[in-house]
């Protein structure tokens, strides 16, 4: 049996973990973006075989920060990665700040507005995750990335905890993004399964984070 966990329950976990002294923020955000690679390698082996091309769009969030570290373990393996950010880096809560400032240090944050790689072989939705409970905005949803095939190529679209425009606890399509994989961490969130959850979630895996 699954247990399923509401997003506040998550906030729960995670902030207790942390005031007990057991792991901090950072780790737990390294921990999630690390999960989220090898989950895309081990659900497309082919692509673990030679660095492909990798668009990661980052929210303004912590969900934005696992996607610094998603970008930055592709980059380490080879990928070429373009990194989109929404919103002001100065506004990022502080892990997700660091992991900004850590990839800041050698690759470039591109303006949400300009064109990402031609045909990438991943698009990354690291935009909201669990905690978004407003319909998604047009000039989100409409972003080249999330739109890019040519008839003949699609990328494989991923999504952190959750896809962004999903309700994590009902499973409402609030303008959804749909995903091949979303990885979520610790639990599965209620949206997962109910309503139009699944069929905007893809293939589910639950990666271990260390909470």
């Amino acid at each position: 049996m699954t247990e399923v966990w509401t997003a506040e329950q998550m906030r729960e976990a995670e902030q207790s973990t942390i005031q007990g002294g057991r792991t901090s923020g950072a780790e737990l955000m390294e921990n999630a973006g690390r999960a989220v690679v090898n989950a895309i390698f081990g659900t497309w082996p082919g692509l673990a075989t030679e660095p492909g091309t990798a668009v990661v769009l980052c929210g303004p969030g912590n969900n934005g920060g696992d996607g610094f570290v998603i970008a930055r373990l592709l980059r380490d393996r080879g990928w070429q990665v373009d990194l989109h950010l929404l919103g002001d880096p100065a506004k990022l809560p502080p892990d997700a700040r660091t992991n900004h400032a850590l990839w800041s240090e050698r690759n470039p944050v591109m303006p949400w507005e300009q064109r990402p790689v031609q045909n990438p072989d991943l698009c990354i939705d690291a935009l909201f995750g669990t905690g978004l409970t407003r319909p998604l905005d047009d000039t989100i949803r409409l972003h080249t990335a999330l739109n890019a095939s040519d008839g003949r190529h699609q990328p494989k679209r991923v999504a952190v905890d959750i896809p962004s425009g999903l309700c994590s606890d009902s499973g409402r399509d609030m303008g959804a993004i749909p995903a091949d994989l979303t990885i979520t961490f610790h639990r599965a969130k209620l949206g997962h399964y109910l309503a139009e959850g699944p069929s905007y979630c893809g293939k589910l895996v639950i990666a271990d984070i260390g909470l």
